[in-house]
């Protein structure tokens, strides 16, 4: 059986405990055995990080140690999956830039807070988008600086009253890619919780990219 480690905590509004109480049900009715971890103490083990199949990050904000940061990149790099979602994965660990190259990105901004947008699929022969059409939601849309090297899954196009001058720009909102041997899944959706309950396309392709990124 395929395992699943998600380290969860740091900055609250995110709801990481709501979330990772979700994503361990739903990743076990997919077949993973998932630990659920409210601290960062697993990273300190790279043997233990070796072990495990796919690792999710639900930890907005907050500081690796150097020991952490090493491990965790090296488990990447040596093929253990890392998947995630919004400030848990992607506005993590701000002054750890090796984290932030392997993710792919890194948030700056969320013009205009909570607003609604439409998320258009890029990609629909990817495995991950497959029969997913382009689906509306209401959340932050994430302003991001972005790796050349994704593979781009979805995008949003930015209209906003705080930051007018960006208006037209193609965000990427989904993406897929590799970091040495392993594979990284990312989705910039999932500001609190109820944001997958109640938009089902947006909770079954982040399920899909982690089982993507599971070695």
């Amino acid at each position: 059986m395929k395992k699943a480690l998600i380290v969860f905590g740091g900055w609250p509004g995110h709801q990481p405990k709501e979330c990772a109480d979700l994503f361990t049900r739903e990743l076990t009715r997919r077949g993973f055995a998932v630990a659920a971890v409210d601290s960062l103490t697993p990273l300190d083990d790279l043997d233990y990080l070796q072990a495990c199949s796919l690792i999710v990050p639900l930890w907005t904000m907050g500081t690796l140690t150097e020991t952490q940061e090493k491990n965790l990149v090296a488990a990447v790099q040596s093929g253990v999956g890392l998947g995630g979602f919004h400030g848990g994965m992607g506005d993590a660990f701000r002054a750890s830039l090796a984290y932030q190259w392997m993710v792919g990105g890194h948030f700056v901004s969320h013009p205009d807070n909570i607003k609604d947008y439409t998320v258009q699929i890029t990609d629909r022969a990817d495995p991950i988008m497959a029969g997913i059409d382009d689906f509306a939601v209401r959340t932050e849309q994430y302003y991001m600086l972005v790796d050349p090297l994704n593979h781009v899954l979805a995008t949003s196009v930015i209209q906003s009253t705080s930051a007018p001058w960006a208006n037209g720009t193609t965000l990427p909102v989904v993406w897929k890619k590799h970091h040495g041997r392993g594979r990284v899944f990312y989705s910039a959706l999932g500001h609190q919780v109820e944001e997958f309950t109640q938009c089902p396309p947006q909770l079954e392709l982040t399920l899909r990219g982690m089982q993507w990124a599971a070695r």
